[in-house]
């Protein structure tokens, strides 16, 4: 069943839980998301970055994940995820495809990204698609997402309400010290929870949360077996992600979606170079990613579990 953020998020927002958000790439993605979604009952985000775009296009990722959200009867989001640029945006809006966008003019001055964040939701909103937008900008690098340590800015209460306020957004993603990429921090994981909750306090839409994969030692471990026979030891050596303690306590301060791309790459990783190195005659594509799917699914499962959305379809 296909809708939009503000059929999901508003009512995760009174619930105190999240809705995981989940970047697909191919099918077996889309096939993995979806499976967990309809075994736990619960809503779920299918979103393509600007990257999946150039990868597999725009109608290629569109017919999969319609397809998709025709099949099960718990509320799918199809939306376009960190849409940096403006006309791409506008075009994922004509597409008649999307029910849900996200335009990231966080790299602009804040009058820019209000006068072309407000120009967005004009559009979406007589189509019936909802928007969500970035204030404050995320460390690190993903897809076509690339911001260095200098660049960051955490999230400004005070500008948070001046922008919710003249854009007329439906959902606001905040920066408060998550990062793109596996490598998240250089030290141990900290987000800026006073910070969050200022903005929780200042904002009474739903609050996003990007760069938040946890990145499990679990699977690390499973990633680095027999790595010296491999010599691939230095395969996301030093990966660190957001503890699951701290993304349970940010949707605690009011976090209504949390993004999830990297967990989904790790796993998808460990199941090929298991099957990979458990069979040396393997060449069937569907026998190396069934697997990958497989591990996908339990990994989408347990983390619709620590957000709480299971059984909220």
């Amino acid at each position: 069943m296909l809708v939009n953020l503000n059929k999901i998020l508003p009512k995760a927002q009174r619930g105190k839980y999240a809705v995981g958000a989940f970047n697909i790439n191919n099918l077996e993605i889309a096939q993995a998301v979806i499976d967990a979604a309809e075994e736990l009952k619960a809503p779920v985000i299918l979103q393509t970055s600007e990257g999946a775009i150039n990868y597999a296009g725009m109608d290629y990722l569109a017919m999969i994940a319609h397809i998709a959200a025709e099949s099960t009867k718990v509320p799918v989001v199809f939306h376009l995820d960190h849409g940096k640029n403006f006309n791409l945006v506008m075009a994922a809006i004509d597409s008649g495809y999307y029910s849900s966008v996200m335009f990231d003019g966080s790299h602009h001055p804040l009058k820019e990204n209000i006068k072309l964040t407000k120009k967005i939701v004009a559009k979406a909103h007589k189509k019936g698609i909802s928007v969500e937008a970035e204030l404050g900008r995320i460390f690190g690098k993903e897809d076509n997402i690339s911001v260095e340590e200098k660049e960051v800015a955490f999230t400004d209460p005070a500008e948070a309400t001046e922008f919710v306020k003249k854009t007329g957004i439906d959902a606001l993603a905040v920066s408060i010290g998550t990062a793109h990429g596996a490598n998240k921090f250089k030290g141990k994981p900290k987000l800026d929870f006073k910070r969050l909750e200022a903005i929780k306090k200042s904002v009474k839409i739903p609050l996003v949360l990007h760069g938040a994969s946890a990145v499990s030692k679990k699977m690390l471990t499973r990633l680095h077996k027999q790595c010296e026979q491999m010599k691939d030891c230095s395969r996301l050596e030093d990966a660190i992600g957001v503890p699951d303690s701290q993304a349970k306590k940010a949707i605690a301060h009011g976090i209504t979606k949390i993004n999830v791309d990297t967990d989904l790459r790790v796993a998808f990783t460990v199941a090929v170079r298991e099957t990979l190195l458990k069979d040396h005659n393997v060449f069937d594509p569907r026998k190396i990613v069934g697997p990958a799917r497989d591990l996908m699914t339990q990994t989408v499962m347990d983390k619709m579990k620590l957000l709480g959305c299971a059984g909220k379809g």
